[in-house]
């Protein structure tokens, strides 16, 4: 017998098996999870929408940290948020019941080439790291050079 004719019987007998396994598969009716398959840890949002303030010293040291990574390691540019002013609220779990609780806020940012400018952000519960904490995602107004929140931020904002 030759090598040929020998692989062509296992290709065959490969083929003749998956379609048994298919059809046996096939044939089996399918149920729901048991109580030993569902994930029961994952019963759902439980928010209790206790987010600190927009003037939070954390919120905005990580607003400040993250524009001057952002900005010298992806635009090569020494940039940097020197002070905060005029921080309030704009709106407060803006959309329906059940959804991520959000403070969205506002302020002006000196930036250290010495121009003030506008900023949105919002603080968002269970956004930090493996949601553990509240997290924040912000933008500066004429300094979102990737377009992420265009135009002028306005998708920051609620």
């Amino acid at each position: 017998m030759s090598v040929k004719a020998s692989g062509g019987r296992i290709r065959a007998a490969g083929v003749a098996f998956g379609a048994i396994l298919i059809a046996a598969a096939a044939s089996f009716q399918a149920n729901a999870a048991n109580i030993f398959e569902k994930n029961g840890y994952l019963s759902g949002p439980r928010y209790d929408s206790n987010l600190p303030a927009c003037d939070n010293w954390w919120a905005l040291n990580t607003i400040k940290s993250r524009f001057s990574t952002k900005e010298g390691r992806f635009w090569v540019s020494n940039l940097e948020i020197t002070n905060f002013e005029d921080i309030k609220e704009v709106a407060f779990r803006p959309w329906a019941d059940g959804t991520i609780p959000r403070r969205f806020c506002t302020g002006r940012a000196l930036i250290s080439d010495g121009v003030w400018r506008t900023v949105r952000y919002s603080i968002i519960e269970d956004a930090g790291m493996i949601s553990w904490s509240f997290g924040v995602e912000w933008c500066v107004v004429g300094l979102d050079r990737n377009w992420a929140y265009s135009p002028a931020c306005k998708e920051a904002a609620p």
